[in-house]
């Protein structure tokens, strides 16, 4: 029974095969701009649009992308400064700047020169020269105007004392604080000249004051008439 309903299936088959074909072909042919064009034959009618032999549909469509991406450049790092020891005078400074295009950094040490003076003045008095301690430190300004306000003027040409003083007057400008020390000069100057215009015009006023005394008296002063002798 099984080989009955075989044949019969086959022959099923092979009947829908040869007399099963549709009634239109859609054509082989299509071309693509940028999306898809779609060309249709035969005599189909759908709804209220008819599709008649040779007609054609086609759709397209164009798109552009542009697109500007700017990403952020690595860092630029500033370098490091290392003194090495604790027994040095000099401090590290770097900086460094980043842009889109270029990157530039930089580092420099500078040198403290009141921490050298401060060493070198210890050691020399280690040694023993407190004279010369003395004189590495009176090249601060600070340092020479304290000595000279407390009356010990700073060692010059290896005199100290009135002798120091005597010099130090003489030549002014190698004062480290010359410049200090001139505008202190200046200013007492114009001190001093101001209080002398104070004192001339106290003066003249009270000559005047004086004057105007005197001249009273001398109109209050009745002179004694000569008596009559016979």
């Amino acid at each position: 029974m099984n080989y009955y309903f075989t044949g019969i299936l086959i022959i099923l088959i092979t009947l829908l095969a040869l007399f099963g074909r549709p009634k239109a072909y859609g054509a082989n042919s299509q071309s693509n701009v940028s999306g898809s064009n779609t060309s249709i034959e035969g005599g189909y009618t759908g709804g209220a649009t008819t599709y008649e032999t040779g007609s054609s549909s086609n759709t397209t469509t164009n798109s552009t992308s542009n697109s500007n991406i700017r990403s952020a450049p690595p860092t630029a790092s500033a370098p490091s400064y290392n003194s090495m020891t604790q027994d040095v005078c000099s401090t590290g400074a770097s900086i460094g700047v980043q842009t889109f295009g270029i990157g530039v950094s930089g580092g420099k040490h500078f040198i403290d020169k009141n921490c050298e003076r401060l060493k070198l003045s210890r050691i020399l008095n280690d040694f023993g020269m407190r004279v010369a301690a003395v004189a590495i430190l009176c090249q601060d300004e600070r340092v020479f105007e304290a000595m000279e306000q407390a009356g010990t003027v700073c060692p010059i040409d290896g005199k100290i004392g009135a002798e120091a003083m005597a010099l130090w007057a003489k030549y002014g400008h190698e004062r480290p604080d010359y410049n200090t020390y001139m505008k202190r000069v200046k200013d007492r100057e114009k001190a001093d000249q101001k209080a002398e215009k104070l004192r001339l015009k106290e003066e003249a006023k009270m000559t005047k004051e004086f004057e105007k005394v005197d001249k009273e008296i001398k109109i209050q002063i009745i002179p004694l008439k000569k008596p009559n002798v016979r």
